[in-house]
């Protein structure tokens, strides 16, 4: 769960011309924002103008346009960003090849080239209408496999690149200490990736303040099957506080079933499929992300439904790579969850992730509405979020809140002021209004409405432009034009 620092928006009060209040357009809304970044107050009136702190709201700040909770990137590997369009030459045509261009890529990738990557990529995020990122973190070391003094040195780069940028943050370092299902030790540059238990724990501790005074969380992440040795995952169970007893506590998020490969071989290993023996030996919940799962079956999906874990879908990434499409329509009749994330970031944009997503999914059926239809209309019928786009940002907030143990995705008292303004006279959605805004931003191309964006009460993009992205982008540039030199 979060933990709530005192901000200097303390009080402070914004008045929506539209705001989305469960699944509806509520119009002329005055929000009050607590010390904490959290709405403290919602409705028509914002008097008595005082947060629970004593502290002088003073008169609402007007916001035209339509205003919806900002969606959470559930999976992000933030060094990547720089890698993308340079590995769709001729070469590399398989997921294994192009792991391997990666791989070169960030064999001279220093600290320093990390935080101006990420710090570029999370203001990239915020512009694209995401207000929240999972960081699934695994560079962890020198390029020759040496820790660095500072063992948490690479995690410190993560959340300054997130405090630059004013985005939330929930990193998870990724446990690593195989370089397969045959147990061969990690060479090259996956040296750099190593990380047991005990590792891992040392980097939550030496992280643990700096996240708390920043309003950062902490999560667990498991990198794959194929990568970590299956008694370290049940001792991390154990370890992790309330994981084994099903309660409240820190997520872990695991990449599973992605490739066919890994799904043969995990079988040839262990009888099961990814997901068959992850469900089967561990405590599988609600606090669980499995990420990808492609190669799933559909009756372990339906126990991944039934079980309450989050499905993290990156349907550009899983394009991109040709990992193939997750079966979504059965997944959601029978009860499951699901969010989206960046992943490799070849895409960038909330609504880009989700209408790829569907595409995907009417191209696969050959049918305009494959997953929505009646399985998810009913619920939201007659509201805001009764068409496609509002179904699926519906989803994306909701799950993918819960997939990162998020206080948000929705304008309510107690939950976090993560959001975004959309500009009612953006071509995309000039004229449009109930549903079909929704819709409009979602399916209407790649030209963002995304005007403003507020992040637990603060304003970290307004028209369209974040107060530090020319410097970022300076210092982004720098580094990948060096990277390209010795690359």
């Amino acid at each position: 769960m979060q933990t709530r620092t005192p901000s200097a928006s303390a009080g402070r009060c914004w008045r929506f011309e539209r705001l989305l209040v469960e699944g509806h357009w509520e119009s002329d809304v005055c929000v009050v924002v607590d010390g904490w970044g959290y709405i403290e107050a919602i409705g028509e009136e914002c008097a008595p103008e005082r947060s629970a702190q004593g502290g002088s709201a003073g008169p609402c700040e007007r916001v035209a346009g339509w205003t919806v909770p900002g969606v959470p990137d559930l999976h992000s590997h933030a060094f990547q960003r720089a890698l993308a369009g340079l590995a769709e030459g001729r070469g590399p045509r398989s997921f294994w090849r192009w792991r391997d261009t990666m791989y070169g890529f960030l064999a001279q990738m220093t600290p320093d080239d990390v935080e101006a990557i990420a710090s570029q990529l999370y203001i990239e995020l915020l512009k694209g209408g995401f207000t929240a990122v999972g960081e699934f973190h695994y560079l962890h070391h020198a390029p020759d496999g040496s820790p660095y003094d500072d063992v948490a040195e690479m995690g410190r780069r993560v959340l300054a690149a997130a405090r630059r940028a004013g985005i939330g943050l929930v990193h998870m370092p990724a446990l690593y200490q195989v370089g397969g299902f045959d147990g061969r030790s990690l060479a090259g540059s996956q040296r750099r990736f190593r990380l047991d238990l005990e590792g891992a724990l040392r980097m939550h501790a030496a992280l643990e303040a700096d996240f708390v005074a920043s309003g950062a969380e902490l999560g667990w992440a498991i990198h794959s099957l194929r990568a970590v040795h299956p008694e370290a995952i049940g001792e991390m169970v154990e370890i992790v506080p309330g994981l084994a007893e099903g309660r409240d506590g820190p997520v872990v998020h695991i990449h599973v079933a992605e490739e066919e490969r890994e799904a043969e071989e995990c079988r040839a290993l262990h009888g099961a499929g990814p997901v068959e023996w992850l469900l089967g030996s561990v405590p599988v919940d609600r606090r669980w992300c499995l990420v990808h799962a492609t190669q799933a079956s559909a009756q372990e999906l339906s126990e991944v439904a039934r079980v309450g874990a989050v499905v993290g879908l990156c349907p550009a990434t899983e394009a991109n790579l040709g990992d193939g499409l997750f079966p979504l329509p059965d997944f959601v009749r029978a009860g499951g969850r699901f969010g989206v994330g960046t992943d490799s970031h070849v895409a960038r944009s909330a609504a880009e992730e989700l209408r790829m997503l569907d595409y995907g999914q009417r191209l696969a059926a050959r049918s305009r509405s494959p997953v929505w239809g009646d399985t998810v209309g009913r619920a939201v019928k007659g509201s805001a979020l009764a068409g496609a786009g509002g179904a699926l940002l519906a989803r994306a907030w909701e799950d993918g809140c819960r997939a990162l143990g998020w206080l948000a995705g929705r304008a309510a008292r107690g939950r976090r002021a993560d959001l975004v303004v959309l500009d009612a006279e953006h071509p995309a959605l000039v004229g449009r209004d109930g549903p079909q805004l929704l819709d409009s931003w979602v399916f209407s191309g790649s030209d963002s409405p995304v005007r403003d964006v507020m992040v637990g009460g603060s304003w970290v993009v307004r028209d369209g432009r974040h107060r530090r992205e020319e410097e970022v982008g300076r210092r982004y540039a720098t580094t990948v034009r060096r990277l390209a030199r010795v690359g």
